[in-house]
């Protein structure tokens, strides 16, 4: 790489002849030099846009190139039946340990005859006849007694909180008395306290102090290297390749068997039909009389059967009363009062 020259300006040189220098101190210590423009240490740039939409191909397209994908061969079995040549065997384990009794013949029952009934229905029921009703006093109402207002009295508007506040007299408010402005007489004082206690002094204006101007009398070219550009030199760098692990697992040169794990080691067997453990349905035979004694019959008390009162023309313990348009009949009690009973 070659030095770069750089130019260094003219000095400005000072001409005053009772005029006053206004050039100041930073114009005339630091002036522009003529530097020419620095060659790019940054490698030159190898991309170049496309002319053509997705021209460019990527860094995934250039490493993986497409292969052939050949299609697998299928080990799902045919949807096709077969059909067997021989004959279905239908023998179950019911139909050959099933062993048919011959039922008896059952007689034809009777069908009865409807018979209507000669007497009218009697509805009295058990709630009915136990339940009679208590006779009670009417509930009474609680509602008060209606004293009535005479229209023509005066209205009494006078309520209980009229009654215990009066209305009080309040005095009416007191009017103020406005205050009349009088202006203070005599000339506004406007010194104030600063005014008063400052007292001014004679100063000197400051003089500027200007540094002292190192000039340097060399004519020796700038050098543009600093010290980190001399240390450390731009590499030359590639970009590194992709790293792929190598397969772990070859690939089979030879012809797929289509054989698994299962079909190699499966030994077929021949099945053996299960043993019925089903008891036989031979019917249970003894030789002694049967028992015919049990718990209900060991234990049961007969009762007396009551006789429904509706089964009666007039049914006892009441006397007959009269009978409505619909044709009930209606009975009362001898013992206690008349009360109407529809039978």
């Amino acid at each position: 790489m070659q030095p770069v020259a750089i130019v260094r300006p003219l000095e400005r040189r000072r001409v005053t002849k009772g005029k006053l220098d206004t050039v100041p101190t930073y114009k005339d210590d630091y002036r522009a030099w003529d530097v020419p423009k620095s060659e790019l240490y940054k490698p030159e740039r190898s991309y170049y846009p496309p002319t053509v939409k997705f021209g460019n191909s990527t860094t995934f397209q250039d490493d993986f190139v497409p292969q052939k994908i050949e299609p697998r061969q299928s080990f799902k079995p045919s949807s096709v039946v077969e059909r067997s040549t021989v004959p279905f065997h239908a023998d179950t384990s019911h139909r050959l340990d099933y062993v048919p009794h011959q039922l008896d013949s059952k007689s034809p029952r009777p069908k009865e005859v409807y018979r209507p009934a000669e007497q009218p229905f009697d509805d009295l029921t058990t709630h009915r006849r136990d339940f009679q009703g208590l006779a009670g006093e009417s509930t009474r109402s609680c509602r008060p007694v209606d004293a009535g207002v005479t229209r023509l009295a005066p209205f009494a508007g006078s309520t209980e909180f009229r009654d215990s506040f009066q209305p009080w007299e309040i005095p009416p408010p007191r009017v103020r008395e406005a205050h009349v402005h009088v202006p203070p007489s005599g000339t506004m004082q406007l010194h104030s306290t600063s005014h008063l206690d400052y007292v001014p002094y004679q100063a000197r204006r400051v003089v500027p102090i200007r540094p002292v101007s190192h000039r340097r009398l060399d004519h020796l070219p700038f050098q543009g290297k600093s010290t980190t550009k001399e240390d450390f030199p731009a590499w030359e760098s590639c970009r590194p390749g992709l790293i792929k692990k190598q397969p772990q697992i070859r690939n089979p040169s030879g012809k797929f068997d289509g054989l698994s794990t299962f079909r190699c080691h499966y030994v077929p067997h021949t099945p053996i039909p299960a043993e019925s453990c089903k008891p036989s349905q031979a019917p249970f035979r003894s030789s002694g009389p049967l028992d015919a004694v049990t718990t209900y019959v060991a234990e049961f008390a007969p009762k007396p059967q009551e006789v429904c009162p509706a089964s009666y023309a007039c049914p006892p313990g009441h006397v007959f009363e009269n009978t409505n348009s619909q044709g009930h009949k209606f009975f009362c009690k001898i013992e206690t009062a008349p009360a109407s009973k529809a039978s």
